[in-house]
Formats: structure tokens, C-alpha cells, sequence
């Protein structure tokens, strides 16, 4: 049983089978106001999906690329839980959890198959002026979805014209679905591999400066 956590945009929680069926996932679009409400989400996510802290195996956490402050709030709520309940946490890019999404949706519509390597990227808001993305291109033989490039940072004014020379589709999200991240995670699992970076993938500094040194004190 997994849950999966992501504040790499909005807040989001979801509680997963090992078999794939999302059990439980509750959201919340404010994208400043993660740590007053990540634990209110854990705790509903668990009560909707009928089960306690002691039946989760495994914690996914979605490490972004997303806004410092936010990012941490759930990758730190991540492993808190799985600390306290001294299970293992599955890394994840979050971007791969919207692109199973899109990639599950059109192989079931008709879109294209799953086997498809058509390359879209998954574009998210990093604020100030810029866009993240990542660029896919289908999926594996383990059924998670091929990275053909990492996460990266462009202005947004840049954007459209580098995936147009790449011939590649664009694809905005607004949200990162907790539950497709926990199948990502599963996934990542079972086949035996690591899926996702150890540390957050902030993609910019946070807005911190370290001090020049001590300040003059005058008599």
C-alpha cells in the first residue's frame, strides 16, 4: 500500500494498491499554502481509503522540479511519515506522474498506443517568468514513462519556439496527480529500479543569501 505525496505544485495526497487501484486522493490548488495543509490531506486521504498509517508499505514523494519552499514542505512530510513508520520512500519525479497520466488517457481514448514514442513535454509554471519541463517520449517495457530529457528551467517568452525546433507537443499542467505518482512509484518498485533523484529538483536557488560577515558595531 503506498502513499504518495506532492507539493510540487498545489498539495496533493493519495493512498494506492499495489495493484495499481487509486484508493484515495485529495487535493488542494493553493499553491502557497502547503504545510498548513499537507497533514490535513494525509490524515483524509488515509480515512477515505478505510485504512491507518500501519497498512502503508512505502511513501512516494514527488521531488519536484517545483518552488523550493513549497517542494520541501512535501518531500519533508514524506519522510517524516515513512520514518515514524520505518518503511522506505520511493522517489519520483513529478512530471512522471502527469505524463502516465496523458499516456494512459490517450492509449485508452485511442490517441496512440502506449507504445508510441511521440515526444510531448509536460510543462508546469516555476514562476517568474519561467516554465519547468520535462520532454517524454512513451513508455518503457516496465510501463513507466521514457525521460527523454530531464527537468529544466526556460523563460517562458523562450519556450514554445525550443519545443517547435524539437518537434516536440506541449503539454501545460496545473496540478500533479498523487495518485498516478504512487503508480509510478509501484511501478518503479516491482521492476527493481530507482526512478527518481535522492534530492529535490528545485531547478532554481532558493532566495537566501549568505551574509558579507559580521557587522560593524560603532562605539
Amino acid at each position: 500500500m503506498i502513499l504518495g505525496i506532492d507539493t510540487s505544485l498545489g498539495s496533493a495526497v493519495a493512498v494506492v494498491e499495489p495493484d495499481g487501484v487509486v484508493r484515495s486522493q485529495v487535493e488542494s490548488s493553493d499553491p502557497r499554502g502547503h504545510a498548513e495543509v499537507i497533514g490535513i490531506l494525509i490524515e483524509r486521504a488515509l480515512a477515505e481509503a478505510s485504512v491507518t498509517p500501519a497498512d502503508i508499505t512505502h511513501v512516494a514523494a514527488g521531488m519536484g522540479p517545483g518552488p523550493f519552499t513549497g517542494l520541501r514542505v512535501g518531500i519533508a512530510a514524506a519522510r517524516t511519515f515513512a520514518l515514524g513508520r520505518g518503511i522506505p520512500v520511493l522517489p519520483v519525479v513529478s512530471h512522471d506522474a502527469v505524463a502516465l497520466e496523458l499516456l494512459l488517457h490517450d492509449s485508452l481514448t485511442g490517441g496512440f498506443d502506449e507504445g508510441d514514442d511521440r515526444p510531448f513535454a509536460v510543462v508546469t509554471d516555476a514562476r517568474r517568468r519561467e516554465f519547468a519541463f520535462t520532454v517524454y517520449r512513451g513508455l518503457d517495457d516496465d510501463g513507466l514513462p521514457i525521460r527523454q530529457a530531464e527537468p529544466a528551467l526556460s523563460p517562458r517568452d523562450e519556450l514554445d519556439a525550443l519545443l517547435q525546433a524539437g518537434g516536440i507537443a506541449r503539454q501545460d499542467a496545473d496540478r500533479i496527480p498523487a495518485g498516478l505518482l504512487a503508480i509510478v512509484a509501484a511501478r518503479g518498485l516491482w521492476s527493481g529500479r530507482e526512478i527518481g533523484p535522492a534530492e529535490a529538483l528545485y531547478l532554481r536557488s532558493p532566495d537566501v543569501t549568505l551574509p558579507a560577515g559580521p557587522k560593524k558595531v560603532g562605539a
